[in-house]
């Protein structure tokens, strides 16, 4: 089974759980399989035409999907996926501006 990372804005969604394992051939397939437990995490994650929202990043290992084949990317049981929002806005500091 693959380990899944479970970034801290969606671990609400997963009880708290911030590390998951689950068994799937494809990171589309695992998106699937985590909304049927969780409620909740597919409309995070893909947009309404079921492609990952661009500001959401998905890694096998240490390779963003979209690199690779996107959401029909290949899992084996070793694997290490991680889901990473995009962090974006802000402001610098006083002194730095």
């Amino acid at each position: 089974m693959a380990t899944v990372f479970i970034p801290t804005p969606l671990r609400r969604l997963t009880g708290g759980q911030s590390k998951l394992t689950e068994e799937a051939a494809t990171v589309g397939e695992l998106i699937q399989n985590l909304d049927a437990q969780f409620p909740g995490i597919q409309e995070k994650l893909l947009d309404g035409d079921g492609n990952l929202k661009r500001f959401i990043n998905v890694f096998r290992n240490d390779d963003e999907i979209r690199t690779i084949d996107g959401l029909s990317t290949p899992i084996a049981a070793d694997d290490k996926i991680s889901i990473v929002p995009a962090m974006a806005g802000g402001t610098l500091p006083k002194n730095k501006k």
